[in-house]
This record gives structure tokens, sequence and C-alpha cells, in this order.
């Protein structure tokens, strides 16, 4: 099988650096992947020792001496701190040492560090998150979730774009059902941002199928759903928040007395399947669309598990090039366009 070299961030996340070690450590048992741990290498070596095995030759540490805070500016990789882990990744990438790139750590570092050391696919102006929530069918994409809380209608035309070619490869579908996230159904409802985007939409030639509300992130009405990355934030975070509070109610409901710890029991298998795809975990990471080479954002609470499957996301992710897929894409859709815009004055 092809290995793939993909840079992890050490030092990005909440629980950074133990829990993307044995992440790390994880995946390269399970996949035929190539880990770069980017970060301070006594720090990780430390980390790499502790788990109490060799480290494996598919694992290699690239040292880098700083690091980017959760407080720190989303451009502190490039001006101040450009020795810092998130840019030391990007680097790997723009430079192809590595094929893709993983951090839970800073956000806005990770989405400017990728941006401009990586660069933009032509025809694309702000990349977007895309985070994949289960609904009742299978999946719904969500863009963007976090990467540009402030958009213009321009940008969510590019989400919706790159989200319709996301979701045919990802999801497998023809012709992806790409809705528009606001307060109604009706054409008319939203902000002065939202009405604008519907208009635009609708000349985009997408499986548009207008104004989605919040429930049909999960009602399974919708495949592809855009909004900018302040609502895009919210939906998510709150998701999470209600998976997690649903799993512990249940626990908690079904230890009250022994009948229903019996029926807990004879349950097992289906509630831990509940609780598979309620957990973020499992997704592992949120790919940045639109920038050239592959980078998975993770939540900044990662555990082992969810840099194990983020690895899994940006292996996938580089194995079928799906950035180049998308720079395809797009410059065939821009060349339709102008091709009906000089068909349109004659």
């Amino acid at each position: 099988m092809t290995v793939v070299r993909i840079a992890l961030d050490a030092m990005g996340g909440d629980h950074a650096p133990q829990e993307i070690v044995k992440g790390a450590l994880l995946a390269a048992a399970e996949y035929p992947i190539e880990v770069l741990l980017v970060g301070q290498e006594e720090v990780v070596r430390k980390e790499l020792a502790a788990a109490g095995a060799s480290t494996p030759r598919n694992i290699e540490v690239v040292d880098a001496r700083e690091v980017v805070e959760m407080d720190d500016t989303a451009i502190a990789p490039i001006r101040r701190k450009r020795n810092s882990s998130i840019r030391i990744c990007a680097n790997l990438v723009s430079e192809g040492r590595a094929d893709a790139f993983v951090s839970a750590g800073n956000t806005g570092a990770t989405w400017t560090s990728a941006r401009v050391v990586m660069g933009m696919i032509e025809g694309v102006s702000r990349p977007a998150l895309a985070a994949i929530l289960p609904n009742v069918n299978g999946h719904t994409l969500l863009l963007d979730v976090g990467a540009n809380v402030d958009a213009k209608p321009n940008h969510l035309r590019e989400f919706a774009v790159m989200g319709h070619f996301y979701a045919q490869m990802v999801f497998g579908l023809e012709s992806p059902r790409v809705g528009l996230l606001s307060i109604g159904e009706e054409e008319g409802k939203g902000n002065e941002l939202t009405k604008e985007v519907f208009r635009v939409l609708k000349e985009t030639g997408l499986n548009f199928i207008g104004n989605a509300e919040g429930r049909d992130v999960y009602n399974g009405n919708a495949d592809v759903v855009v909004c900018d990355g302040f609502i895009g934030n919210v939906v998510l975070k709150a998701s999470e928040a209600l998976g997690e509070m649903v799993s512990r109610t249940i626990r908690e409901e079904l230890m009250r007395n022994w009948r229903r710890k019996i029926g807990g029991l004879l349950a097992r298998s289906a509630f831990d399947e509940l609780k598979a795809r309620m957990d973020y975990s499992e997704y592992g990471g949120a790919p940045l669309l639109g920038v050239k080479g592959g980078c998975i954002v993770c939540h900044g609470r990662s555990n082992a598990k969810a840099i194990k499957n983020a690895l899994r996301v940006a292996r996938e992710f580089a194995l079928n090039h799906i950035d180049e897929k998308i720079q395809e894409r797009i410059s065939d859709l821009h060349s339709r366009e102008h091709e009906s815009r000089v068909l349109a004055t004659q």
C-alpha cells in the first residue's frame, strides 16, 4: 500500500504533547503512514519514551523550538514564531517532505500558515473548515466551522462549490444537495448576508435546495450545509456538547435501578453504536478546503483516539489528491461560467 507522510504538530492542543504522541503511536501501528512528529525534540522524545515502547521506524521527530499558544495571534507563525511547530508543519508540506499536516493547536494560526505557506488553490480566496456530522441517513458536510468568522457572499459561494465537490468525493454522491443555513426555509428569511448568498447560489449550477434550518443539519434533508465560520463553529460546539450530554444522561438513567441495568446490558451494542456516531473523536478533524496540500484541523480537546483518526483522515485526503481534484473542478467551473457570460453578451 502507498505510504503517506504526515506532519503532526506535537505541541498543539489542550492535551499536548502526551495525547498527540499517543495518537501518533496508535496511527503508526494501524495505518501505512510515516508520521513526522514536529515539536521540541527533547519534549517529544520524552513522551515517546514514557509510552513504554521503542520509537517505530515510521515515526520521525522534527525539532521545532517555538510553540504557538492558544492566545497567540493568527499571524504569529508568519511573523514572530517562524520556528514554531505549526509553521514547520506547513513548511514540510510546502517543501514536499510531507503530504499533509495535522494540528489540534491554534486554529487561526493553522489556517494562516496553511494559506500563506502552502498557498491557495487558484480560484479560491478563503479556505474553509469542513466538518462531517452524522444525520439520520448518513452524514452532512457543514462548512465553514471556524476558519472565517466574517465572510462575504463570494466566500460562501466558494464554500458551497468546494463542499459540493468534496461531498461528491467522500460521500459518492453525483449531485449533493446544498443548503444555506438560515433561520427559515423561505428565500426572504435571514440576514443581509444570507439573502445575498441565496441569490448568488441560485446561479452556480449546483443542486441548491435553498435555505436550510438548523434541524436540516441532522435530519438528512441536505448533504452540504453552508454558513460562515462564526455560525458553523457555534453549531459544531453545541452539537458536541449535546452529544456528550445525551450520552451522560443515558448512562445515568440506566444506572438508576437493577431493571434498567439489565436492559442497558441487553442494549449495550446499540448504545455503543450511538456513542460512536455522536463522538467527535471518531471523525478525527476537519479538512481545510481550498489550500494546496492536506491540512486537518483537530478539536483543541483532542485525545489520542481523535489524533489517530485525524491522521487517518489526512492519509485519505492525500491518497485521493482531494486538493488537486478540487482545483481541477473549480477551474472547470470557472471556464464554464466564463463561456456562459460570453454567450450571454453575444
